[in-house]
């Protein structure tokens, strides 16, 4: 005679945890060794989010609404609630409006941000925000050194110094991702003369393989003098289509393709994705 099998609500649910343990180790496993590093398609603004080889998670602005959540889910597993830092480069609507819902949806460990003012209710609320969380805030400052894990890290590359009374560009947060033979210059909306500063402070070590355009391609940012001593391969500009300012730049543009340097777009190519072992770079 056949028996029935039966089979139980805590049976059902042992195997779905054995499936969800299996499922993550196969995405620890793929991920091990690499570092992924996202420019999110949130329209006009910018949004980084980072995946490390030690598993940490960073997100680098916000765009300026809730879309980035709609981003952020397909980088990062449903089951997964955390982020470990938060970096808000400057507080202009188009990079800190998405992050607050970010801070209401994800348990985030660490905020790093500098001491620029803003004095819009998108900024208020972001204050707001990140005093609600009670994560870890720390002063961005020159010469700081995020240790990611896994032999990646984050540098701080400016402000050098207070900028709480300074225009909210000029005060934003410049870092540079490093793992093993491998960098990523991310300018915020740093102007000529923040990049031309740098060019000054650090130019034997500005060289980086992927540059994110300031400012998003605007003519204000992307001097022909920095861009030659970051010298990146790529170059991506963050941001919305049909734009009110016009970004990028035509002669920003033009300067890229003299440097010879293969451009990418979140308005043409959706969100644009580069993968790192340490040695090399490919993009996807």
């Amino acid at each position: 005679m056949r028996r029935s099998v039966k089979i139980t609500g805590y049976a059902i649910l042992a195997l779905l945890f054995f499936t969800l343990c299996i499922w993550y180790a196969v995405i620890q496993e793929s991920r091990n060794g690499l570092l992924t590093v996202s420019f999110l398609n949130i329209g006009q603004g910018d949004s980084i989010f980072i995946d490390t080889p030690s598993g940490r998670q960073v997100i680098i602005d916000g765009g300026a609404s809730g879309v980035v959540l709609r981003e952020l889910s397909k980088v990062i597993p449903w089951y997964d609630r955390t982020i470990d830092i938060v970096i808000p480069t400057h507080p202009d609507a188009d990079h800190i409006g998405g992050l607050i819902d970010v801070l209401a949806r994800y348990e985030v460990g660490t905020i790093i941000h500098s001491d620029v003012e803003g004095d819009t209710a998108t900024a208020k609320a972001l204050v707001a925000g990140m005093a609600r969380e009670g994560a870890q805030q720390i002063i961005a400052h020159r010469g700081q050194i995020v240790d990611l894990g896994g032999g990646a890290y984050l540098e701080i590359l400016a402000p050098d110094r207070s900028v709480r009374n300074v225009e909210t560009n000029t005060g934003c947060v410049v870092t540079r991702l490093v793992y093993g033979k491998t960098s990523f210059m991310l300018s915020c909306d740093a102007p000529r003369e923040i990049e031309d500063y740098l060019v000054r402070l650090d130019a034997g070590d500005l060289h980086s393989d992927v540059l994110k355009a300031g400012h998003h391609g605007s003519k204000n940012s992307s001097s022909e003098l920095f861009l030659g001593y970051v010298n990146p391969t790529y170059g991506v500009f963050s941001r919305g289509c049909n734009n009110k300012y016009g970004h990028p730049a035509p002669e920003v543009t033009a300067l890229f393709e003299r440097f010879e340097i293969s451009t990418s777009d979140t308005c043409k190519d959706g969100t644009v994705t580069f993968v790192s072992d340490g040695q090399t770079i490919k993009q996807f």
